[in-house]
């Protein structure tokens, strides 16, 4: 069995794999007899880890971090100085690359930030944008101005907003709807894939056709990238 661990901006999540299903796990509850292997990744901090590393060494259990390269089987990088492209978009181009093969897709994992990435059929990544998370777009803006301000309880919604908060919250999601939209303008496709991951991923993925959400498409990603790399 796959320990597979992902090291957030905001938090450290673990999920299990056992060939053929993934598992959402506890810290605290980690299984770490049946443990074959554990492999991870890490855009925050690195503290976050090291407890979780001490005991598989304890269990003398290998480890893998995974790490963004110019290309991985068939699948290229866009970046030129490809190390600087975050871990987390490019297991998620990497789960999109595997699961929708010679499709055209559009990754969106909407987390503290929302990052948009372009994947091509011919397994080309085209590049992306990174984006405020829509709790970090009103934050900034009730953070930094006089008169406006947010309500907790009014959701993020398409429609003209005729009071502040909702003029916040719909004008932070349209604006990421926006950036979608853009990002289908470089894919010369109808109907592209729209793969959606992160906490508001399910919210976003409700205002498109031919999309997707998947909760565990970085871990999926992270997966594929160990099976693909551990091939000769």
């Amino acid at each position: 069995m796959k320990l597979l661990v992902d090291v957030g901006n905001t938090a450290i999540k673990a999920v299990l794999f056992d060939g053929n299903h993934y598992q959402a796990c506890e810290l605290n509850a980690i299984p770490w007899s049946q443990i074959q292997e554990l492999v991870y990744a890490c855009v925050g901090s690195a503290e976050l880890l090291k407890p979780l590393l001490a005991q598989a060494q304890q269990h003398s259990i290998p480890n893998f971090e995974a790490v963004v390269t110019a290309k991985l089987a068939t699948l290229s990088c866009a970046y030129q100085q490809y190390q600087n492209l975050g871990i987390d978009r490019w297991l998620a181009v990497i789960a999109a690359f595997v699961e929708y093969p010679q499709q055209n897709c559009i990754i969106i994992d909407a987390g503290t930030a929302t990052t948009i990435d372009v994947l091509n059929s011919e397994g080309t990544h085209l590049g992306g944008w990174i984006l405020p998370g829509l709790d970090l777009m009103t934050t900034s803006l009730t953070q930094n101005t006089k008169r406006v301000f947010d309500d907790a309880q009014i959701p993020f919604s398409s429609e003209l907003g005729c009071n502040t908060p909702n003029g916040l919250k719909n004008g932070a999601l349209v604006a990421t709807i926006g950036a979608i939209e853009q990002a289908k303008q470089h894919i010369n496709d109808a109907s592209v894939t729209l793969l959606f991951a992160g906490g508001y991923g399910k919210l976003l993925a409700d205002s498109f056709s031919h999309s997707q959400f998947d909760s565990l498409l970085v871990f999926k990603g992270l997966n594929y990238w160990r099976e693909l790399t551990a091939k000769p």
